[in-house]
């Protein structure tokens, strides 16, 4: 008989190891939340804070709380990669004041959640991969060191695609973690786990990461917010990116949660530890506030990104917060800028047996192709199809030299100037757009959607401005279904390839009652202006009767 592959071995002793960690935890931690745990959830985190630093509540008593729904959630979704909760139990949390009186733990008591591409010393960080299975960590990220300092208890990590890259979170390593509104679809990617536990109260915070809508997709998908912060602002030195040496778009770290005052509150709480003193890769901006209640503001919408036109549901979502907006008085206007698909326009060490997301696949074979071939291709494709994207993307997709490199940055550059005067021409307050065209897709159905379809949350990577999601509506079977003869339509013949991709997957009568988010933009480093913003365009929705109230779980 044949021994298992390396790969395999090691995907079976990562996953009994998680188990074991859950086995040992007391009893009560597989037994129903109570009355008590539920107030302990419901608590926002200024006010978990208060209560644990009081002692009113103790680490063991949150931790219970949370641990039942880290439980509940691993089994609903499998989003854990790693359990720490009997280690959290025994953190010893600094305590005292500084020389000004001030707390030195401003975030006493709370849950975090880590994406397991982050440093955690003594621990893996596989990011999905079974190759780094049983080489721990031999020293923790900034972002941790920091949370422990200031009291925060991280009790898990969570999972990942293969290489960070994807649509659905999904490996050998740990299995496929689903959606927790509707388990036949996609948590998103690559902080599924994150956004999945979220969405089912298992952590106050998750640190995740984001590239190219990491932490937003994740948020759209499970009904959480996220926010992208500019390059330097957050501590990201110990969080491990998908493709290593790549500056020209930087990976930062980027914090979720399932309250927009959480949000605000970590962001402000962690800048005010000093993050410089942590990340020497980090800017040193202090935190500033900043109020826009009753103030008439102006916002742009970008209702189409030039590849795929939002599906009726996110479409809806993106109404509604135009016209909650014009109630309260603000300026909406529709916002041509330069364009995205043109904007949009390596793998880490997998072995042989490994399988990977079929959007990384299909990529990394079109990349193989020779050039003078996908070259020919393009040229077919116009002439036939009239598909300008996908001939792009034939044309450009190959690996580049130096010098091609360094082009792409110029024009980089240079693409980041005209997004600025078109921002500055029409005297913007912030962006709005859909997060991504279509809500959480079906699981095994990423192939179809492609990674492109990603180009309205890419494109704020590229420019390195700042981006919020936050959770705005549901999908209606009525409301967002699509005409019964779309298929058949002038507009659907006019697609092209990418979009009619995207469309067969899309199917609001399936797809009822998933959540939907949108995305708010603010340039770079205005971190707590789009914190704001977000709470605005959530205010303005409350006052319209759209509140949305996330599904208990």
């Amino acid at each position: 008989m044949f021994s298992p592959s390396y790969h395999r071995r090691d995907c079976a002793i990562k996953q009994e190891e998680r188990q074991r960690k859950l086995d040992e935890l007391p009893p009560s931690y597989f037994e129903a939340c109570t009355d008590a745990d539920d107030k302990v959830l419901d608590l926002p985190l200024s006010e978990l804070v208060q209560c644990h630093s009081a002692g009113s509540l103790s680490t063991a008593s949150i931790l219970l709380a949370y641990g039942r729904k880290v439980v509940s959630a691993q089994k609903a979704t499998n989003c854990l990669a790693g359990v720490m909760i009997q280690e959290a139990l025994a953190q010893k949390i600094p305590t005292g004041t500084d020389h000004k009186g001030q707390r030195l733990t401003p975030l006493s008591g709370i849950p975090v959640s880590i994406k397991d591409c982050i440093d955690i010393e003594g621990y893996d960080t596989t990011l999905g991969y079974s190759s780094k299975v049983n080489h721990p960590a031999s020293s923790s990220a900034a972002i941790v060191r920091l949370l422990h300092d200031a009291g925060a208890i991280t009790h898990v990590k969570t999972t990942t695609p293969p290489g960070l890259i994807g649509l659905e979170t999904s490996s050998d390593l740990f299995g496929r973690t689903s959606n927790p509104y509707n388990d036949k679809y996609v948590s998103g990617a690559s902080t599924g786990g994150g956004g999945a536990l979220l969405a089912c109260r298992g952590s106050v915070i998750e640190i995740a990461t984001d590239m190219g809508g990491s932490a937003r997709m994740p948020a759209h998908f499970c009904g959480v917010y996220g926010m992208k912060s500019s390059v330097g602002r957050f501590p990201s030195w110990g969080a491990l990116p998908p493709m290593p040496g790549l500056e020209s778009i930087a990976v930062t770290c980027s914090p979720m949660s399932r309250r927009l005052d959480d949000l605000e509150q970590f962001w402000k709480r962690v800048v005010e530890m000093k993050p410089w003193d942590y990340d020497h890769t980090c800017v040193p901006l202090p935190w500033r506030p900043i109020d826009l209640q009753g103030k008439k503001l102006k916002f742009g919408v970008i209702w189409e990104d030039g590849i795929i036109s939002p599906s009726p549901a996110c479409r809806r979502a993106l109404e509604l917060v135009c016209d909650a907006l014009e109630n309260q008085g603000h300026e909406v206007l529709d916002f041509s800028p330069p364009s995205i698909a043109e904007g949009a326009g390596v793998f880490a060490p997998a072995r042989k047996d490994e399988k990977f997301d079929p959007v990384i696949l299909g990529i990394k074979s079109l990349m193989a192709l020779p050039l003078w071939l996908k070259k020919f291709m393009a040229i077919v494709t116009r002439k036939w199809t009239g598909d300008e994207v996908w001939a792009s993307m034939l044309e450009t997709l190959h690996v580049k030299s130096p010098a091609e490199e360094r082009s792409l940055v110029v024009s980089r550059d240079e693409y980041r100037a005209k997004w600025h005067s078109a921002w500055d021409a029409d005297e913007l307050d912030f962006v709005l757009t859909v997060p991504h065209p279509l809500p959480a897709i079906p699981a095994g159905t990423a192939e179809k959607v492609t990674l492109v379809s990603c180009g309205s949350m890419m494109i704020f990577n590229i420019l390195d401005y700042v981006a919020g999601v936050l959770p705005v509506s549901f999908v209606d079977r009525q409301s967002d279904a699509l005409p019964k003869d779309f298929m058949d339509s002038a507009e659907y013949k006019n697609m092209g390839m990418i979009s009619k991709g995207a469309y067969s997957v899309y199917d609001a009568e399936a797809m009822h009652g998933l959540p939907v988010g949108v995305q708010v933009v603010g340039r770079r480093f205005e971190e707590e202006k789009v914190l704001q913003g977000m709470k605005i365009v959530e205010d303005a929705l409350k006052v319209c009767g759209h509140k949305f109230i996330p599904r208990e779980f």
